[in-house]
């Protein structure tokens, strides 16, 4: 039986109608799983940040709860190992880094862990800040967390000048060879904003990264192309031809 013309580009309108539907109802369904994935970190943080109840600076290299969150607080000193900057930052608005130091914890045993200084800016000329090495003995409390998500970033380490470390991607095991350390807790310690040290600081779990609300907004964009694309298609075949008169 043939097929007239009209019937087969019917027929390649709604493959493609159908193969573009697909695609944009995935994506959406693919925004709200992540919507989800963030907003279960959100309400496991703020669990731990309205108990705050204090667990050892251990818990940090404990690999059953390195994708976790714990409060935790300790005695120890920063060590004198370079200084690490995380690079594309932003705060208010403004571009910068995010410092990190080396803490080695009192206790016998516990490897050391990358305690999270807090926020400085960069300007144009790419300077990067110098980051003093706190002395002495201190006791440090925050959120512990995993490191931020690196997105799309490869991992990389730079070498500065006054010997900090720069890299777009806090991967633990990159910056444990880096800083030429036998062990490196997989987890950070976001420092309480309220202890005196550091820089610009909150407990924010997800920096430079869209909220849930954003990934709810970006599927309905995805649910309503799709219904577009389905209603476009309907519309074009059931359109009744336009008839041409003779004068």
């Amino acid at each position: 039986m043939r097929v007239s013309r009209a019937g087969r580009s019917r027929w390649l309108l709604w493959a493609l109608a159908l193969l573009v539907i697909v695609v944009f109802t995935r994506l959406g369904f693919w925004q709200l799983a992540r919507m989800h994935e963030k907003q279960a970190l959100l309400d496991a943080s703020h669990a731990v940040l309205v108990a705050r109840k204090a667990l050892p600076l251990s818990v940090a290299a404990d690999p059953q709860r390195a994708t976790g969150y714990d409060w935790a607080a300790g005695l120890g000193h920063f060590s004198a190992a370079p200084a690490v900057l995380l690079d594309n930052q932003q705060h208010e608005g403004r571009v910068g880094v995010r410092a990190y130091r080396v803490f080695q914890s009192a206790d016998a045993g516990v490897p050391p862990l990358l305690v999270d200084l807090g926020w400085l800016p960069v300007g144009g000329d790419r300077h990067m800040p110098t980051i003093a090495l706190p002395a002495g003995e201190w006791r440090v409390a925050g959120l512990l967390a995993p490191p931020p998500s690196a997105g799309l970033a490869r991992d990389g380490v730079a070498p500065q000048a006054d010997g900090s470390l720069l890299t777009i991607a806090l991967s633990i095991t990159s910056l444990q060879r880096a800083l030429q350390l036998p062990a490196l807790a997989p987890r950070v310690l976001k420092l309480d904003p309220a202890q005196r040290l550091g820089y610009v600081r909150d407990l924010d779990i997800l920096p430079n990264t869209m909220p849930p609300e954003r990934h709810l907004g970006y599927a309905v964009q995805w649910f309503g192309l799709a219904l577009t694309v389905l209603v476009t298609a309907l519309v074009l075949t059931f359109r009744k031809p336009r008839t041409h008169t003779t004068p």
